[in-house]
């Protein structure tokens, strides 16, 4: 009878281990596994001071896009952008510089989502003086030079301003087309200004 409980002992240490080894097995099979990051929103780099420039195929610059700080994200392919600034070049026309508080790229750089103190800067001319876009987004595609926004938008030039809500841009052919709610104020170059009385 000695013989045999003394044998029990060992045998029921071994089934105890084993069924710990089982348990252990079929917890870990169903806890979250470590993943490469991939699924993750965290940048994978961070760049302070960033620089694009687009070379166009006659080799001149066609845009620049520069940020304090771009954070580029793997999982979505996105970058997003402090104070983003986008500069249109052109050899016969007026730059246009487009700016913002932040941006979102979509991952070919095609869409750029401005937000928060949008503003589309046109400089002036011998014929135009300057003139100035203020709202609060704009979705800009850049290789196309068109800009969108559903959002309320002034528009000033001169003594001249208009506002509305929704616009379509073409910087191409250089045309802002307000969509509703439209209304303004419009200086008369050919209206002759009265003497003043003495």
């Amino acid at each position: 009878m000695k013989q045999w409980s003394s044998a029990m002992l060992p045998l029921s240490i071994m089934l105890i281990l084993a069924a710990l080894t089982f348990w252990l097995r079929y917890v870990t099979d169903f806890t979250e596994k470590p993943g490469d990051g991939k699924l993750r929103h965290d940048p994978d780099f961070i760049v302070n001071g960033a620089a694009l420039r687009k070379i166009g195929a006659s080799g001149s610059l066609e845009y620049t896009l520069i940020a304090d700080e771009i954070r580029h994200y793997p999982d979505d392919d996105t970058t997003r952008m402090d104070r983003p600034k986008l500069v249109y070049l052109h050899p016969t026309k007026p730059p246009v510089t487009i700016s913002a508080v932040h941006g979102v790229m979509g991952p070919k750089g095609e869409r750029v989502d401005l937000s928060e103190q949008v503003e589309v800067h046109r400089a002036g001319s011998d014929k135009n003086p300057p003139l100035l876009v203020e709202t609060a987004e704009l979705t800009v595609f850049t290789s196309e030079e068109k800009a969108s926004t559903k959002s309320h938008v002034l528009i000033t030039q001169g003594n001249s301003w208009v506002q509305g809500v929704g616009m379509q841009v073409d910087n191409k052919l250089q045309t802002y087309l307000l969509e509703s709610r439209v209304r303004g104020e419009l200086e008369s170059h050919s209206a002759k200004k009265k003497k003043p009385q003495t």
